[in-house]
């Protein structure tokens, strides 16, 4: 009995899309779904794409592509929430596609969409979230998530060293806010700036809505990446900002409640490493087979096709990962070595895979032409933010073992 099947046509690239997903995991969204994230697919091939090399290498984000990208009404799409938040699984692939094109772009939208609207979800009351979460999903309050300090990046938990002072008055009270933020993406187009500051009284971890303009905040841009180059991120100075009472997230009263954001929000950076493996893959199959060397085009090379094979693998298993853990989180399971594996082996497996992708394309693939490039070093970043490898190590084999091995 013949138990062949019909293996995928990697000949049109305009179906690469479904050669990175070699195991069809899109298969679990609905016609629904799909017709959404269809859309989005085709504004970042048709308006998005072509702007990406030239804003790239300029160090600047394509202003033109927010709003509409924000019409597309991609957050809580009214063709699918009638009855019911979007489901996670969307949202999942949302990313998926946004970070497939760009990884700036992914993480733009994701510091509203993840970040911020986290924030407000995990960390508000519930009136203020009444009144809050209508404007975070249409954008018309735009915020961006600044925990990050210039001295504290992975020893934020117990570095955080931005104080907020509490002052009695007639309104309420007002908090004063000093300190430093720094790697904030977005926050120079955003409404407010969701802060985190140590209290004075009790040394716990509050949270509050800052206003970009308030008196007493001052953005700078950071200059000099090599990776991101689109995503603007600034090195915020925060001196006596006032903020009233009213503007404090509620629900935020130690670390844990921050912990509690972040085991949400290192899912979605799992999904943007997944993504830019998936692009990196398909940029570099659609050069080999279009690209002839010794007369014969480079994808039919044996080594070109091993190399091929393992970037299918890890973006398969990172596919894999992500679509797992996002399962298990709707159903309410959320738990700190969950995220920490999907972020760190997510991260691992698109380091390789745009490391194989800039190699099978050679020499070209140091020029943004290709894609690949932009790619590789964008890569690097995502690595990085929203917990190291080495922390997110450090929090699966606390699970593992029940020791911290963390210093502090």
């Amino acid at each position: 009995m013949d138990t062949t099947t019909a293996e995928p046509s990697v000949s049109a690239p305009q179906r690469l899309f479904e050669v990175a997903d070699f195991y069809d995991a899109e298969s679990l969204l609905t016609d629904s779904e799909r017709r959404v994230l269809g859309r989005l697919r085709t504004f970042l091939d048709e308006k998005a794409r072509p702007l990406l090399a030239e804003y790239w290498e300029r160090g600047e984000f394509p202003d033109q592509l927010a709003r509409p990208l924000i019409d597309l009404d991609l957050m809580e799409p009214a063709e699918l929430t009638a009855d019911a938040p979007a489901r996670g699984i969307y949202q999942g692939f949302r990313i998926f596609e946004l970070a497939r094109t760009d990884a700036s772009l992914a993480t733009w939208y994701t510091s509203q969409a993840g970040l911020f609207r986290t924030a407000i979800r995990v960390g508000a009351s519930e009136e203020q979230k009444r009144e809050w979460m209508p404007k975070v999903i249409d954008f018309s309050l735009k915020g961006v998530f600044s925990l990050t300090e210039p001295e504290s990046g992975s020893d934020i938990a117990g570095g955080l060293s931005t104080t907020a002072r509490f002052e009695e008055d007639a309104d309420g009270g007002t908090w004063v806010l000093d300190g430093a933020k720094r790697w904030i993406g977005g926050a120079a187009t955003a409404d407010v700036l969701a802060v985190f500051a140590r209290d004075e009284a009790d040394g716990q971890v509050k949270a509050f809505l800052v206003e970009r303009e308030a008196p007493g905040v001052t953005l700078e841009k950071i200059h000099g990446k090599t990776a991101l180059r689109m995503m603007q991120n600034a090195h915020i100075t925060l001196d006596g900002v006032r903020v009233p009472e009213s503007m404090r997230l509620h629900n935020v009263n130690s670390f844990k409640d921050v912990a509690a954001m972040l085991r949400a929000m290192r899912s979605d950076v799992a999904w943007i490493a997944t993504g830019m493996a998936a692009g990196a893959f398909e940029a570099a199959l659609r050069y080999v087979t279009q690209r002839e060397q010794f007369g014969r085009p480079v994808g039919s090379f044996q080594l070109v096709q091993e190399k091929l094979a393992r970037m299918l693998g890890n973006v398969t298993s990172a596919l894999s990962l992500v679509v797992r853990l996002t399962e298990q989180q709707a159903k309410g399971i959320y738990r700190d070595p969950d995220s920490a594996l999907a972020k760190m082996q997510t991260s691992l497996l698109m380091r390789e895979t745009v490391a194989l992708a800039r190699e099978v394309v050679g020499g070209n693939g140091i020029t943004l032409e290709t894609d690949v490039a932009r790619f590789h070093a964008d890569a690097e970043a995502v690595y990085s933010y929203e917990g190291t490898h080495e922390i997110n190590a450090l929090i699966i084999g606390r699970a593992l073992t029940g020791h911290s091995a963390f210093t502090r």
